[in-house]
């Protein structure tokens, strides 16, 4: 499993001041302590303004103050090939991203080809926007694919994004979602890969639960077949989540339920065949999101008091 800290985010005010700032000790801080990730997401939005010509500030730095690779995040082509062209080790990064929609999907398909980096694809379109079904987002999928196919792009280099909503705004998105990943790994050979912004999931929830839903969603997310996250580096408890699924290295009987929990996506069976010590107040608050994000139970602010 890939981690991708999503911790340099302009939408965050602090943040975008540091970049427009080009605050050098504050973005090293911001790296330090992604420290614990694969890549850093850099999202530098449309790279206007004061924001021109950041990321290959941002690459520089990154480069020299630590070994995570980097993901290049802007809606701006001119800026992306910039940070690529600045980044030693491109053929690594993440290009975040392309959507369906032309001039964009051949500007970064483009990209991809001439820095032989991995290309994040979202399974959506101006035309349909994001897809209701696993079905409609897969059909984007190949719409994308046979581009990627025309200009010679490893499958390997393919990560598609099945792009997911707040779990508060249409709890019927998380499974679908989830089973999107599952298509997609299974519909491509040789096997492409997927890739989620995690904390999309938990958007518009009260904040004490965002990391419960989080960690939930991204054990059933790694059992529909998922590569990478792009999460928030400082959930350590994800973190090792995470690792304990790709070890499959359970240190208690909670780690025992979250790799059920994982099987069962993976094996097409039902949250009710789960056994878990119905005493543990933790185990129990597991299941009962686990139930919401596959819909078995109805989502509320206080599903976790009921």
């Amino acid at each position: 499993m890939i981690l991708v800290g999503e911790n340099i985010h302009i939408i965050s005010k602090s943040v975008r001041e540091i970049l427009e700032k080009r605050n050098e000790n504050a973005i090293k801080e911001l790296i330090s302590m992604q420290q614990n990730m694969d890549y850093i997401d850099l999202n530098v939005g449309p790279a206007k303004n004061k924001l021109a010509n950041i990321l290959p500030w941002l690459a520089d730095i990154v480069q020299e103050n630590s070994n995570l690779k980097i993901s290049f995040d802007t809606t701006n082509s001119d800026e992306m090939q910039k940070g690529l062209a600045q980044y030693k080790n491109s053929s690594k990064a993440f290009i975040n991203s392309t959507s369906k929609d032309e001039p964009r999907l051949d500007k970064m398909t483009d990209l991809a080809v001439e820095y032989n980096c991995n290309l994040i694809a979202l399974t959506l379109s101006k035309e349909t926007g994001i897809p209701k079904t696993s079905d409609g987002r897969l059909e984007i999928a190949f719409e994308i694919y046979e581009k990627c196919m025309e200009k010679g792009i490893d499958n390997s280099k393919i990560y598609f994004d099945p792009l997911i909503l707040p779990v508060s705004v249409d709890q019927s998105q998380a499974i679908e979602a989830i089973n999107t990943i599952k298509m997609i790994k299974e519909s491509f050979d040789p096997p492409v890969n997927t890739i989620v912004g995690l904390s999309n999931i938990s958007n518009g929830s009260p904040k004490e639960l965002r990391p419960l839903i989080n960690r939930v969603f991204g054990v059933l997310a790694f059992g529909a077949g998922l590569n990478a996250a792009i999460i928030d580096s400082t959930d350590l408890e994800l973190v090792r989540i995470f690792k304990m699924l790709s070890s499959n290295t359970p240190s208690n009987q909670t780690d025992e339920l979250y790799i059920k929990l994982s099987d069962m996506i993976k094996d097409f069976s039902e949250i009710e065949s789960i056994d878990y010590d119905k005493n543990s107040e933790e185990q129990s608050l597991i299941i009962k999101t686990a139930n919401i994000l596959t819909g078995k139970k109805i989502y509320s602010h206080s599903f976790t008091q009921i």
